[in-house]
């Protein structure tokens, strides 16, 4: 999907109160810009590393900019996971996702106690897909998820494992964005229990799956899949 264009850049100074990043613009000037992720946003909130922000002329609101990209390792990592649906949503109606081709797709579907991103169905056959957004590398090239400890993602692996028993297909989908990664394998040594959780929807038939994106200045889209060693 597409960017907001123009994007401006800039380098990180810091980011505070979860939400918020000071930035340095390349004419020296500081501006605070909303960070839409709630995670630790380990190796990619780092003092120093160059980013791109995007403007806002809404009055109604209290920040004017956005956080959008922040280069690591000499690659643009997309950390705006409010855009993560949106980029795998567009690959599915796109029928970009090997064994995901040619359904409908429904956001935000309601299953138990909570939404899960996506329904799909076709001709009978239904799967509920889970989105993770991934920006943390374990090792150097093994993407890993999550980057803080998530109770929200380890109810979403029940869901799905409930979803499976119920006789859907169940899918929990890894969208990495550092380039680099060959690999997707659980972050242990941040949440073990996610692991352990991860490990055994998957020996009851929840699906794993991981896939990077192309991500440039002006687009992120899904590219090719990659494996899940757990």
């Amino acid at each position: 999907m597409k960017l907001p264009a123009p994007l401006l850049e800039g380098m990180l100074l810091r980011r505070y109160k979860r939400f918020f990043t000071d930035i340095e613009l390349t004419d020296g000037s500081v501006v605070v810009a909303h960070t839409p992720n709630t995670g630790s946003m380990k190796q990619c909130a780092v003092a120093g590393h160059k980013v791109l922000i995007s403007q806002s002329d809404n009055p109604k609101r209290k920040l004017k900019y956005t956080l959008e990209l922040i280069k690591v390792g000499g690659c643009w990592v997309d950390t705006h996971t409010q855009r993560t649906n949106r980029v795998v949503e567009e690959a599915l109606r796109h029928n970009k996702i090997k064994s995901l081709e040619n359904f409908q797709v429904q956001p935000e579907y309601k299953l138990g106690d909570s939404r899960i991103d996506f329904y799909l169905e076709k001709a009978g056959s239904t799967v509920w897909v889970e989105v993770k957004n991934v920006t943390l590398c374990c090792r150097e090239t093994t993407a890993c998820f999550p980057d803080a400890v998530t109770t929200r993602g380890q109810k979403h692996l029940r869901e799905l494992l409930f979803a499976k028993q119920q006789g859907s297909r169940a899918v929990i989908f890894f969208l990495i964005q550092r380039s680099e990664a060959t690999e997707f394998s659980p972050a242990d040594e941040i949440d073990p229990e996610y692991g352990r959780l991860l490990r055994d929807v998957v020996a009851e038939g929840v699906e794993a799956m991981a896939y990077k994106t192309i991500v440039t200045p002006e687009e992120n889209r899904v590219g090719n899949q990659i494996p899940v060693v757990l």
